[in-house]
């Protein structure tokens, strides 16, 4: 949320109601994400740094989820239902009589225009005011303007309508000059003007644009204002352009971060998304995703080849080849490589989770080591503890999931098992191949060792005509003859 001071003479009318036939998907366009956030999410953030009167946002097309999105993005805003009558005109036709009492200026947004920023957007109104128009339009210079509706201007260069792609003549189609669906109205032109748009065009709709034809009509003044970065205004409506989008936001991302003194090695391989947050003298590695409200403070190294997603990284920990979800690593700290931190794992200051370890749902101690071949889940580690190599922690019965309790300074062997519910004391030591499943007192040394029995012959026997069998012979006899000399 803004700092800016309230403007009460202005509301916003985002237009989230279509379905994107073009994305190809069983999901809203405005729903798609980029850098964390669905479209809409990111055009509502701009919209409250304006901090309008009012936000209504208009749905129809899977209304539900749509409007979840919506409120939790934006509390505060309004969701207006569409009718039946199609079009952009009908959508703030319905919004603006939510709005009847209203009589400033009216900012349209659309739901699928996510990179327009809010200091865009504060020129665009101020330009508009400044202006005095009825509406002010803005506009971009593309090379390929399929899909938009045209800009066209009067022989003076004073816009007189917009026409959109299906309706356009040859002429008005090579126009590259396009609308890319932001407007301010002045509230009260808008009314009477919208309630007098029709349909008669080649898709049946109320359009939005054709207020700006009868307003020239009208010999209202209007202007056409053209954005900064035509890159940013332009709407995503296929998988194509989602991706183009996703690009432009991360560089944008990952260069604000880069100013606030993180060092990012690759910011072509780097990913990171709108609510992570890097503290100065971070170092990101290539090829890593920092998602979700990731925090990483001050000289924490991550990556290469790291995917953290609502993670907390402590000052100067290092995470290398790693994949970690909703965990917390302590200061100091190490993980990886090869390591998969799942939710519920939190790693004290100067613990190691180290390689092709999983934990899940565990508390690993201070200075506490699990440093491979390890699975750790429902576990509780206490200080200056050390588990051998292919330690596991069986936490699952069959019917319910039960947790392991490892006190401080325990030293446990390689490939042991502890068969969860299960205690070790502090200080306790456990053998390898342990399989721990009573509770091991405190300074107590836990051994689970079957005397080794080793069965004379068995290769050559079972296993006949073998290589195995072949050089057992030999060694056999080798072995006969030194114990005859």
């Amino acid at each position: 949320m803004s700092n800016t001071a309230a403007d009460p003479g202005l509301a916003v009318i985002v237009l989230a109601a279509g379905q994107g036939t073009r994305m190809k998907s069983a999901l809203p366009k405005v729903l798609h994400r980029i850098g964390g956030r669905p479209l809409v999410g990111h055009v509502l953030d701009t919209a409250h740094r304006l901090a309008p009167a009012s936000i209504l946002v208009v749905v129809r097309h899977e209304r539900d989820l749509v409007a979840e999105a919506v409120l939790a993005a934006a509390p505060d805003a309004l969701v207006v239902d569409q009718d039946e009558v199609p079009g952009t005109g009908r959508a703030v036709e319905i919004a603006l009589a939510q709005l009847d009492a209203f009589d400033g200026d009216i900012l349209v947004l659309s739901g699928d225009v996510p990179l327009l920023d809010g200091d865009a957007l504060s020129a665009l109104v101020a330009e508009h005011r400044d202006s005095g128009a009825a509406v002010t339009v803005m506009s971009a210079n593309v090379d390929d303007a399929t899909g938009y509706g045209r800009i066209i201007r009067g022989s003076a260069g004073d816009l007189e309508r917009i026409v959109e792609q299906k309706d356009a003549t040859e002429d008005e189609a090579s126009v590259s000059e396009i609308n890319v669906g932001v407007y301010v109205f002045r509230a009260g032109a808008l009314r009477e003007h919208l309630a007098i748009v029709g349909t008669a065009n080649a898709q049946g709709e109320k359009y939005l644009t054709d207020v700006v034809g009868l307003l020239y009509q009208a010999h209202l003044p209007m202007a056409v204002s053209t954005a900064p970065d035509a890159a940013a205004a332009l709407g995503v409506n296929d998988r194509a352009q989602l991706a183009e989008a996703a690009r432009i936001l991360n560089a944008r991302t990952v260069r604000r971060w880069q100013l606030e003194g993180a060092t990012i090695l690759d910011p072509a391989t780097t990913w990171i998304d709108v609510d992570a947050k890097l503290a100065p003298d971070v170092t990101i590695l290539p090829n890593t995703h920092i998602l979700g409200a990731t925090v990483i403070e001050t000289g924490a190294i991550v990556g290469p080849d790291t995917s953290l997603v609502d993670c907390e990284i402590g000052e100067g920990a290092t995470v290398r080849r790693a994949d970690a979800t909703l965990a917390v690593i302590g200061a100091g700290a190490s993980v990886g490589p090869f390591a998969y931190l799942r939710p519920g794992t939190v790693l004290a200051v100067d613990g190691k989770i180290g390689t092709f370890v999983e934990t899940k749902n565990s508390t690993i101690g201070e200075g506490s080591k699990v440093p491979h071949l390890s699975y750790v889940g429902d576990t509780t580690i206490g200080r200056g503890v050390n588990l051998g190599a292919g330690a596991i922690t069986a936490n699952y019965d069959d019917l319910a999931k039960h947790r392991t309790e490892i006190g401080d300074e325990v030293h446990s062997g390689s490939h042991n098992v502890f068969v969860a519910p299960v205690r070790i004391g502090d200080g306790a030591k456990t053998g390898a191949g342990a399989v721990i499943r009573k509770d091991v007192p405190a300074g107590a040394l836990a051994l689970s060792v079957a005397p080794q029995r080793n069965i004379e012959g068995w290769v050559e026997k079972n296993r006949p005509g073998t290589g195995a069998a072949d050089v057992a012979a030999r060694a056999r006899s080798a072995q006969k003859a030194d114990d005859g000399s």
